[in-house]
């Protein structure tokens, strides 16, 4: 084992628990399957990245972030009705809309945003494109499984390769 601590362009396995305010556990990953990212270079959000600086392998971590430091405030701007025309056509499955679904959709620029089907009307469709946390404070628990110093690939990718990562179809 290394004797690296975390820091930026290291790559940080952990195992961790994601809790909201309510106790909800909201995401988590365990030893087995554990949370493998390249820190340090927007993988994860910048305030986590900045508590796990200077962990060693085999240190625990407790910490919060707030709203403004996870996936921001709830915005209303981000609920937008959409005519339901949109979700028509012969590609589109018949029960696509449905109250709560996740659908996944673009803006205007092409790039892939999700939303959350929040009303549906005769005319129109009202989604909400918050992330699914804003407005939440976020309470991680968890330990540092792994540090190694991320490859030039990988750095040059900005994605983990081998074990944990991500791999590349050849």
């Amino acid at each position: 084992m290394s004797n690296l601590s975390v820091a930026p362009n290291h790559v940080v396995s952990i195992a961790y628990t994601l809790s909201l305010a309510n106790g909800e556990v909201a995401d988590f990953a365990d030893a087995d399957e554990p949370l493998v990212f390249i820190h340090g270079i927007g993988q994860t959000l910048e305030a986590f990245d900045a508590q796990l600086n200077g962990l060693n392998v085999g240190d625990g971590f407790s910490f919060s972030l707030t709203a403004e430091d996870g996936y921001g405030v709830h915005d209303a701007g981000w609920i937008i009705e959409l005519p339901r025309s949109v979700f028509g056509g012969d590609d589109v499955p018949a029960d696509l809309l449905q109250l709560g679904a996740m659908l996944p959709m673009q803006d205007q620029d092409g790039n892939p945003m999700d939303g959350e089907v929040i009303e549906i009307g005769d005319e129109t469709v009202k989604m909400d494109f918050n992330h699914p946390l804003a407005g939440e404070a976020l309470n991680f628990t968890g330990s540092v499984l792994a540090v190694r110093e991320a490859t030039a690939e990988e750095l040059d990718h900005g994605h983990v390769h081998g074990e944990g990562g991500h791999h590349h179809d050849h």
